[in-house]
């Protein structure tokens, strides 16, 4: 069977200035998910956006294209649980957390999950992940980011190749369906490079807003994930 790869493009690129029409064209050319880098100045040092605006281009996502494209939300705050339940309530379908921003990770994975949501985790660059050892059995998705987070277009960081494939064999052990995402300098070049590792999501930002030709980029991705 062939491997179903995921590409998530970062709205954290897009044209703020035309959000929608960003959110449909991006859609139309073929993104699987829609990715919402939200930081709130606190966990990370810079300040995006809340749910309000996952409300409202939650019916882009819901009318656009052939099908539903699912709403990733990676929360990049701390606290969590209070605005996780808000992006849940705003239309997100699978919201992601980082473990050192809450007090009890497994309480807030229930929760999210309480509000039927799918839930990931996040793991930043020199972040450990021995908690999946605890709550692996509980997640739908892992997300390890390749550049520390806080801002868009930075690059890769090869060292997270030996994360990802550490953590594929975790997923691999557990026998769940869940998704390893990898957000962070993803590009065309290296994305082949990252599967190999793995992953089977893939959040892109400058990769894909930052060009003309948004169906062209996410085809060109695709085509190397099938080298």
């Amino acid at each position: 069977m062939t491997k179903q790869f995921i590409i998530s493009p970062s709205i954290l690129s897009a044209d703020f200035t035309k959000l929608g029409e960003e959110i449909q064209s991006v859609i139309h050319a073929g993104a699987d998910w829609i990715h919402f880098d939200v930081m709130d100045n606190h966990y990370v040092p810079n300040l995006t956006f809340g749910p309000m605006i996952c409300k409202a281009l939650k019916p882009l996502a819901l009318t656009v294209g052939h099908k539903p494209v699912p709403i990733d939300v990676h929360l990049m705050v701390e606290p969590v649980d209070a605005l996780a339940q808000a992006f849940a309530v705003a239309g997100a379908d699978l919201i992601s957390f980082h473990p050192d921003a809450v007090r009890h990770v497994h309480r807030s994975i229930q929760s999210i999950k309480s509000s039927g949501c799918k839930v990931g985790l996040v793991f930043n660059p020199a972040e450990p992940i021995g908690v999946l050892s605890e709550v692996i059995e509980e997640l739908d998705l892992i997300l390890i980011m390749s550049v520390n987070p806080g801002f868009g277009g930075q690059s890769f960081i090869d060292a997270s190749l030996n994360k990802i494939e550490r953590v594929r064999k975790l997923i691999d052990a557990s026998g769940k369906p869940i998704h390893l995402e990898v957000d962070g300098g993803i590009k065309i070049e290296n994305i082949r490079l990252v599967a190999d590792a793995g992953a089977d999501a893939f959040v892109a930002g400058s990769a894909i807003f930052g060009q003309k030709d948004y169906a062209g980029v996410i085809q060109r991705m695709r085509d190397a994930l099938k080298g």
